[in-house]
């Protein structure tokens, strides 16, 4: 398992249109892909579902962790925190 942690930094946080991106992004790689708010006590959750992805409420400035298990793992992760610390264009 390759674990990374950033910061959410573009002002919609991931809702709509970036978790969009986000989730396309996690589904190019075979590994399983979870994210999760660093300071929260929930379970990670599947990156590759809108849903699940929603429902964590990530917004601006959290802090959130993502990890990746499989054949792939460190190019899912490195992509996704590249990805959130690019702010997704906004």
């Amino acid at each position: 398992m390759y674990t990374k942690q950033t910061t959410v930094l573009n002002r919609s946080g991931l809702h709509a249109r970036p978790a969009s991106d986000f989730i396309l992004e996690a589904k190019k790689y075979t590994s399983s892909v979870t994210i999760k708010k660093a300071d929260a006590n929930k379970d990670p959750v599947n990156a590759k579902s809108i849903a699940r992805l929603l429902s964590q409420g990530i917004v601006q400035g959290d802090v959130i962790e993502i990890a990746a298990e499989g054949d792939d793992e460190q190019a899912a992760v490195d992509s996704l925190i590249a990805l959130v610390e690019t702010g997704f264009g906004e």
